[in-house]
């Protein structure tokens, strides 16, 4: 609660709790706050839909690498996906049907952004430039994302480009695909999911690759009517689906944190499914990763290869130098015209933007006080930020599993923190120490030592300052022991 004590301006609004975002992360804190008995909560959402990166993403042939039954609230399965991997159309149905279902539409704002948050004294003055425009709360639950701005390369004369230029995050409807000459910049999960479907539209593709990937075969299909009828009528069979799934994600950890014979049954999985793919012995040799296997996000793809393959996409096997009016001067010296250039580029994941927004109470903010990577305890509290819980930030991601069932955890986590009503901090040496587990864990992984570029890792710091060093199960037992230590009765004034 807010103290009487608290100075709060005329015209604003009080509240318990204000979530920020309004994706995956920002709905499973609302359903958590709601269990834990509080209700008095309003969710931010800068866009004018929930969805978050399911909203924003809309490229040709977007879909979730998680399959469609892990990928989904444990406390709203839902039978209806239509295939094994969800099309991100489907995922933002899901969410919204959520929103509408649990009435959560009530706390929610939508085309609110958070402009500024300060701590004041024993709570949180939260500025968003709408409606009254200064919210003070208690608790602040960021729910913001990490894959929410877009990285725009800096490419001499990409300004000057005749045509046009967008990123793939931000899709743009009207272009003409059909005979277009469109260059693709990346080779990560997007531009994977992106170029195929390009070609298949019967765009003319040029594909840009600084670094290839580890791909193993994807496997999707589209689910049976008999199949989702079952699932719908027996809840049992559903749960017992999704904990199939949960257990193959789980035994994947071993390949991607570099267990060396996960690790190289997995790289000839993806070896033998490049060779079954790619006949032609030099492109393949252009398309084969030189670095260790887990240490980049591994892809999954059927329809990549072949693309490249039999000529649909044109491999240009270096990264995007420069840009000579409508012409693109690849790093090998080779030259592309084009007429649109879809940046499949990556995000501002290391560096959160929404970091600079936060002014904690030693007045630094938080993109300062995570000015060598970020930091935390518990992968969601930070010092000198009480009441501050941070959903999908430092140390919240998976490589191996759906990032899902970590964001459900912390959700779970801060509602049972904010429903105790007390101010919550973490010491600099619990966050020291945290830190210190983080770096320990990662020691001699292939995130950390296989020879790659990485958004895993801070590039100032060089720490694993993303990526969950471990199991689903190891980060659920390491966050109950958090939990314990904070919600101690003996420690609850």
């Amino acid at each position: 609660m807010i103290s009487s004590g608290s100075r709060i301006s005329s015209g604003s609004e009080r509240t318990d709790t204000v979530i920020v975002g309004a994706g995956f992360a920002g709905i499973a804190a609302a359903l958590a706050l709601r269990a834990e008995g509080v209700s008095d909560f309003l969710i931010l959402e800068r866009a004018h839909a929930v969805g978050g990166t399911w909203r924003d993403n809309i490229y040709p042939g977007v879909a979730c690498d998680v399959p469609a039954h892990l990928y989904g609230l444990s406390t709203h399965p839902w039978p209806g996906w239509s295939r094994a991997f969800a099309p991100g159309a489907e995922i933002r149905a899901y969410l919204e049907r959520i929103v509408r279902d649990e009435g959560l539409d009530r706390h929610l704002r939508l085309g609110t952004a958070l402009t500024d948050a300060r701590w004041d004294e024993d709570h949180w003055v939260v500025a968003t430039g709408t409606g009254p425009g200064i919210i003070h709360a208690t608790n602040v639950i960021l729910a913001a994302g990490r894959l929410t701005e877009p990285v725009i390369p800096d490419i001499p004369g990409l300004a000057d480009f005749p045509g046009a230029v967008f990123h793939s995050a931000r899709w743009d409807d009207r272009i003409r695909i059909e005979g277009a000459r469109i260059a693709v910049i990346g080779t990560g999960a997007s531009a994977v999911q992106l170029t195929p479907e390009l070609a298949r539209r019967g765009a003319d593709v040029t594909l840009f690759q600084r670094t290839p990937a580890w791909i193993v075969p994807r496997r999707d299909r589209a689910y049976a009517a008999a199949e989702r009828s079952t699932w719908a009528d027996d809840p049992a069979a559903l749960a017992a689906l999704r904990d199939e799934l949960h257990v193959e994600g789980e035994a994947r950890f071993a390949s991607r944190s570099g267990d060396p014979v996960a690790a190289a049954e997995a790289r000839d999985v993806a070896l033998a499914h490049l060779a079954r793919q790619v006949p032609d012995p030099a492109l393949r040799a252009a398309l084969t990763p030189g670095y260790a296997f887990g240490c980049k996000r591994v892809l999954l793809s059927d329809a990549f290869y072949p693309a490249i393959a039999d000529g649909s996409v044109t491999l240009e096997a270096s990264a995007l130098a420069a840009v000579d009016d409508d012409v693109l001067v690849a790093a090998s010296g080779a030259r592309h015209k084009a007429d649109v250039i879809v940046l499949a580029t990556g995000f501002e994941a290391a560096r959160q933007p929404y970091a600079r927004l936060i002014t904690g109470e030693h007045g630094l903010t938080l993109d300062e006080h995570w000015s060598e990577g970020m930091t935390s305890v518990g992968s969601t509290l930070v010092h000198g930020f009480p009441n501050l819980h941070i959903l999908n930030g430092p140390n919240a991601s998976l490589g191996h599993n759906s990032a899902v069932l970590i964001m459900e955890q912390q959700a779970a986590f801060s509602a049972a923190v904010v429903a105790a009503g007390r101010t919550v901090r973490v010491t600099a040496e619990a966050e020291a120490d945290y830190t210190a587990e983080i770096a320990e864990r990662a020691a001699g992984t292939p995130w950390l030592e296989g020879g790659c570029r990485n958004w895993y890792t801070d590039p100032r710091s060089g720490r694993l300052t993303l990526l969950w060093p471990g199991t689903v199960a190891d980060f659920r037992d390491r966050l109950a022991r958090v939990r314990d230590d904070i919600l101690d009765p003996a420690l609850i004034p």
